[in-house]
This record gives C-alpha cells, sequence and structure tokens, in this order.
C-alpha cells in the first residue's frame, strides 16, 4: 500500500522531524535537511546523524523523503548552476549521511534562455552531480511543476527529455505533485483521465521511477498555471482522485506526501481523510 505522510519540520534538529511525524501517525515524512533558503548548511555533526537514525528505527516511519532548498536553479546561466550544483551535491551528501534515499528537487527556470537550452542545462548538471556524488545511493526526484514563469517541467515531455537524455539513470526519479499537475492542465478528477494520466507517466518514466507524490487539492482551476495548494477535498481537484492514487496498487509503498496548509490541525485532518480513502 501506498505509505501515507507529511512535510514536517525539522526545527530544534532533525531528529525532531521524526517526532513530530510519529506523533501524526506518519508511514512516510518530507523534510529539509537545512534551511531552504540557504545555500548552505552547517555540516551535521555525527551524533546528530546517528540521533536521527536511532529515532527512525524505533519509529513507524518506513520512509523519509527530503525536499531540496528552493535557491537551487540547475537551468540558469552558468554562475547560478555552478552554486546550484555545489549546494545539491552538499544535500546528496547530507540525505546520505542520514540514510535517506531520495531528494525532490525542482527541475529549475531558464529565465528567458529557452526551454531547450534549459533542458540541456539541468542534464549537464545532474551529469555533474552524479559524478561528484559517484558511489552514493541518493537519488535525485525532478517534481512535476504548476507552469508559473518560465520554469521547466509543468509539461511531462520535459520532464521526459531530461530523462531520456540521462539514459534512465538509477539516481533519477519523478515526484508528482496533484496541484501542480492539475494547475499546469492535466485532468486528473475522473477514473479515465486518472488512467490516462499514469498510462502517460509509465511510457515516458515507468512507474517504478515515481519516487514520492505530493497530494494537494488546488485553490485555482485546472490549466491556470498558479501554484496555490489547498486542504484535500476542500478545493478544485475534490476528494475522489486522492483515494484513487492511495489505494493504487502501483504506489505500493511510494511515500504520498501532504504539502497542504498547516492552520486549524490542517495535517490532522488530512492525513486521516486519506487513511480512509485508503481503506485503514
Amino acid at each position: 500500500m501506498s505509505l501515507i505522510g507529511a512535510h514536517v519540520s525539522a526545527a530544534g534538529g532533525v531528529y525532531r522531524a521524526i517526532e513530530r511525524g510519529e506523533a501524526l501517525g506518519c508511514e512516510a515524512i518530507q523534510i529539509f535537511t537545512k534551511n531552504q533558503l540557504q545555500w548552505r548548511g552547517a555540516p551535521l555533526p555525527d551524533g546528530v546523524c546517528e540521533r536521527f537514525l536511532k529515532k527512525w528505527g524505533k519509529s513507524r516511519i518506513r520512509r523519509v523523503v527530503a525536499h531540496s532548498t528552493y535557491l537551487i536553479n540547475l537551468a540558469g546561466s552558468e554562475k547560478i548552476r555552478k552554486k546550484s550544483i555545489d549546494a545539491l551535491a552538499d544535500e546528496v551528501i547530507r540525505c546520505d549521511q542520514l540514510g535517506i534515499d531520495d531528494l525532490v528537487l525542482h527541475p529549475g527556470s531558464h529565465r528567458g534562455d529557452g526551454l531547450e537550452t534549459g533542458i540541456e542545462r539541468i542534464v549537464r548538471s545532474l551529469e555533474s552531480l552524479f559524478e561528484r556524488t559517484d558511489g552514493l545511493r541518493v537519488r535525485i526526484l525532478l517534481e512535476t511543476m504548476a507552469g508559473q514563469g518560465e520554469g521547466i517541467g509543468a509539461s511531462l515531455d520535459e520532464l521526459g527529455a531530461v530523462f531520456d537524455r540521462l539514459g534512465g539513470h538509477d539516481r533519477i526519479g519523478i515526484c508528482l505533485d496533484t496541484c501542480h499537475l492539475f494547475a499546469a492542465g492535466y485532468e486528473i478528477r475522473t477514473p479515465d483521465s486518472y488512467e490516462r494520466l499514469v498510462g502517460r507517466v509509465d511510457r515516458l518514466f515507468g512507474t517504478g521511477n515515481i519516487g514520492c507524490w505530493h497530494l494537494n487539492d488546488s485553490k485555482e482551476k485546472k490549466g491556470t498555471r498558479k501554484d496555490r495548494h489547498q486542504h484535500i477535498g476542500a478545493g478544485e481537484i475534490g476528494m475522489e482522485p486522492f483515494g484513487r492514487i492511495v489505494a493504487d496498487a502501483r504506489w505500493a509503498d511510494v511515500p504520498c506526501i501532504l504539502e497542504t496548509p498547516k492552520e486549524e490541525q490542517g495535517d490532522m485532518r488530512n492525513l486521516s481523510l486519506l487513511r480512509k480513502l485508503r481503506g485503514f
């Protein structure tokens, strides 16, 4: 079965994220391993990593996914790409120290230099990253995007181009975000449209390369390219599609992570709804 969970804070020590996930009854969690608005973080002492691993090992949490800093842009100009590769390599090392296998990444923005140029930059940047971190198992999950501005990844074909040019590298995967897909124009609200989407995902990447789902309803209508997350069932997507995802055997052992609003017991409510939709 899918692993239901939420993005939780690591404030006060990364091991605190395990405690917070446990308190919510999560089967999987997503964390930042450092401040998401900084290029680099202080090194993780061995004692901190050991405490995190010990807490995790004693918890009901089966998978931990990390999300990279929002500053990274592998599709940007040479200067920003160099800084981004350095920051991403640092995050890969941090994940490896913490025993985290998957790191979610926003693909980046070409900043007016053109889609093809941006895709090629992402490919070259990831090749450089994999060379620098050779021997580490951490996989990069490229996240589907809503399509705002000049960002890359609103189209599955754009991510498919990156995937293909990397030759199906075993350290590249995909994170599917429901709000982003819907905002980018993908219909997911009916059984048929969901199956069409999954079929396209399978043709482009293979369902086995989907390393994470981000489950978010949308405040905005389909195709608006506006990234506005909403509580499960309270937005334009509605309740039923989320039930199809969490009950789908194709996502067995795949983290299904909430990034919904936190106010008014948001995580507790949304997690409870997902468990009911899954059946237990």
